[in-house]
């Protein structure tokens, strides 16, 4: 009888793996840090998130607002996170224990998937006659928080372009959507935002006449010699309001990491499961329209991918097969 019951209790669990959706996997909780709530980022860590927590069993799947990449890149380290996003060059640095995390690699940190490029936005006011990132010397400018990764973009791109940083500038150490304001009421001359474009930092501000600034080969190329992860990019004429011509910037690619104790099973089914919906992701997200799993393995900054990651770009034709 006892043999009997174990048989049948075999033939139960074949029976339920039989059932399609049935996933014989341990639960999995996933914690997605993102960016501010009016950011991009806040949106797209939300609409990945509710996509696998959706179509994975055994996932529990949750993003949350966060002060960006480089707190992301720390909670994730810290165990707090499991997954998360930031611009390569600070997952380039959390690897390898440089600049904000000196003293503080993280080793095991794994790529799942290269997104899209994050462009380098400089909205300054019509009055502040700023035509180049030189003529920013003086002025009072937008940095966000000391530390963060933008101030990081405004520390490499200013020294690049000849000007002492933040010495040279009357620096405002404040958030987006406090520079988006006030660019409206004139009370600061610029800001740097960091953001996929369309951002609604640079909307507001373009509403009220500000305009962006080109970012000219000469800075990229000087930047390119020690920073290879910067590409150049263009925002598009008719971007945002009264953009009549196209502005021409640089940008690092977003990339999507994890944990790299996150078990390869599950990080194939949240790989697998974001590239086989990124249709419908991209219709719902606009930074996530149009992106290719061919691409999501280029301009990375070297950095390694997960083996559940690796097993699914292999199997898709992407990557050669280990």
């Amino acid at each position: 009888m006892k043999s009997m019951r174990k048989f049948l209790a075999v033939l139960a669990v074949m029976a339920l793996m039989a059932v399609p959706g049935y996933a014989a996997h341990a639960p999995v909780v996933i914690n997605f840090p993102t960016a501010s709530a009016s950011g991009a980022l806040y949106a797209v860590g939300a609409a990945i998130t509710n996509l696998w927590d959706t179509k994975i069993d055994y996932v529990k799947a949750s993003s949350q607002a966060s002060a960006g990449g480089i707190a992301n890149l720390n909670l994730v380290s810290e165990g707090e996170a499991q997954v998360s996003i930031a611009i390569s060059s600070n997952c380039y640095q959390c690897l390898n224990g440089t600049d904000s995390f000196e003293g503080y690699a993280y080793k095991d940190l794994k790529v799942i998937a290269g997104l899209y490029f994050n462009p380098n936005q400089v909205v300054v006011t019509a009055k502040s006659g700023i035509k180049t990132l030189a003529d920013v010397k003086g002025h009072r400018f937008a940095v966000a928080s000391a530390g963060s990764s933008v101030y990081g973009e405004c520390d490499n791109h200013f020294t690049a372009a000849g000007l002492k940083f933040p010495d040279d500038i009357n620096c405002e150490y404040i958030t987006f959507t406090d520079a988006a304001d006030m660019l409206q009421n004139g009370t600061i001359d610029g800001a740097w935002i960091m953001s996929g474009a369309p951002a609604s930092a640079v909307t507001q501000a373009a509403t009220a006449g500000c305009r962006l600034v080109d970012i000219d080969g000469a800075v990229l190329s000087a930047l390119q010699v020690k920073y290879p992860w910067y590409a150049s990019f263009t925002i598009p004429a008719g971007t945002y309001p009264n953009q009549d011509k196209d502005v021409h910037t640089s940008a690092i690619k977003m990339v999507m990491f994890c944990r790299g104790d996150l078990d390869e099973e599950t990080v194939y089914d949240l790989t697998k499961t974001l590239w086989e919906n990124i249709g419908t992701l991209g219709e719902a997200q606009v930074n996530l329209r149009g992106l290719t799993a061919a691409e999501a393995v280029k301009d990375i900054a070297g950095l390694p991918l997960h083996a559940g990651a690796q097993k699914y770009y292999a199997e898709a034709g992407v990557l050669p097969a280990k």
